[in-house]
């Protein structure tokens, strides 16, 4: 059996607005991310642990953001094909742990609807998913509130 692990790392800044995305959930709030596509940092920090599981480069190999076909896009587009190339090269997912950072919204509440997105979209158990949030006390820009940051880490395997 080969196992394999990959980690995500995304960062999206805080604008003005009336709700975020994260992990396909669409949470009231009194910012908005901003990218290029709908900014969801969860997804995309999910996606760039797989390709970096697979070997397989970054979202932005895949989906660059000089693109105008990706502008405001819908980020389950992108996690729909990491999650294929994960099918396509023969493995299966044995966990993902995700941790957003931030200090606001608090994400409790949305938890299971993320967890339930996610494992939708990559066809996996719920129990195999890990959501969960951490501030940083008030420091540095997520600490400012002028951002949100996403830590994932994947585990996959395959038989051989």
């Amino acid at each position: 059996m080969e196992f394999r692990v990959g980690n995500g790392f995304d960062v999206h800044k805080l604008i003005s607005g009336d709700s975020i995305i994260l992990c396909g959930v669409t949470i009231p709030h009194d910012k908005a991310l901003s990218g290029h596509s709908d900014a969801d940092v969860g997804y995309h920090s999910i996606c760039d642990a797989l390709y970096g599981a697979l070997s397989q480069g970054d979202i932005g190999t895949h989906f660059p953001a000089t693109s105008k076909k990706w502008q405001n896009a819908d980020s389950v587009i992108f996690l729909k094909h990491a999650s294929s190339l994960v099918n396509k090269l023969g493995y299966k997912i044995m966990n993902i742990d995700t941790t957003f950072i931030c200090e606001q919204p608090k994400i409790s509440s949305y938890n299971i609807q993320m967890k339930t997105n996610v494992a939708a979209t990559l066809k996996i158990d719920l129990e195999r998913i890990s959501i969960k949030a951490t501030t940083t006390e008030k420091l540095g820009f997520c600490g400012r509130e002028e951002g949100i940051a996403c830590l994932t880490t994947v585990g996959l395997f395959r038989h051989e």
